[in-house]
């Protein structure tokens, strides 16, 4: 069961990296107090989304999104009655192949509120998880294009507002155990 209260707190913790966090952050929890599911993608357009920043001991994984066509980290829509912090995880293994954990603990990194397909509007929550440092090896369906960046080639190569949010991550990587 999701404790809304409990989500707020974390997302309440969070230090912005910049203004675009900074209005993320209140646009999210006013989202959170609509009625109705704020996950369900079928319920309402405006809907909470959950990804992960996957890194280990190679850096940090981005993939090419197949339709958008962009950088950015593994993450997606919260199935019906599954905790963000756990979407986070299975959208990764779904779009990387790579059994992942969350650091601990388990809290939320980022948030971000973009557009996302079809007019709806994603409210991103973003976890940091942990991977052993192998290849991805994504599964039929997702895209193929997975790589392991250094954050300052990660930084260049992503969608530029995700640029700040990995700035972040890379200054908070070393206290991260991500032991091989």
């Amino acid at each position: 069961m999701i404790r809304f209260e409990a989500l707020r707190e974390q997302i309440g913790r969070i230090e912005p990296v910049d203004e675009k966090e900074s209005l993320s952050i209140v646009a999210i929890v006013d989202r959170l107090a609509w009625p109705g599911d704020p996950f369900s993608e079928a319920d309402n357009e405006h809907h909470v989304t959950a990804s992960a920043f996957v890194v280990s001991s190679r850096g940090v994984i981005l993939h090419r999104h197949r339709r958008l066509k962009i950088w950015i980290q593994p993450g997606g829509h919260v199935d019906p009655g599954e905790l963000p912090e756990d979407a986070a995880r299975r959208e990764s293994l779904e779009e990387t192949g790579l059994v992942a954990r969350h650091v601990v603990p388990t809290n939320l990194f980022h948030v971000d509120v973009h557009p996302g397909p079809r007019g709806h509007t994603h409210y991103d929550l973003r976890y940091v998880l942990v991977a052993p440092p192998l290849e991805p090896v994504p599964p039929a369906g997702e895209s193929p294009e997975v790589y392991w960046f250094d954050f300052a080639s990660a930084q260049a190569r992503c969608e530029p507002d995700l640029a700040p949010a990995l700035a972040k991550l890379g200054r908070a990587y070393e206290t991260f155990d991500v032991r091989d």
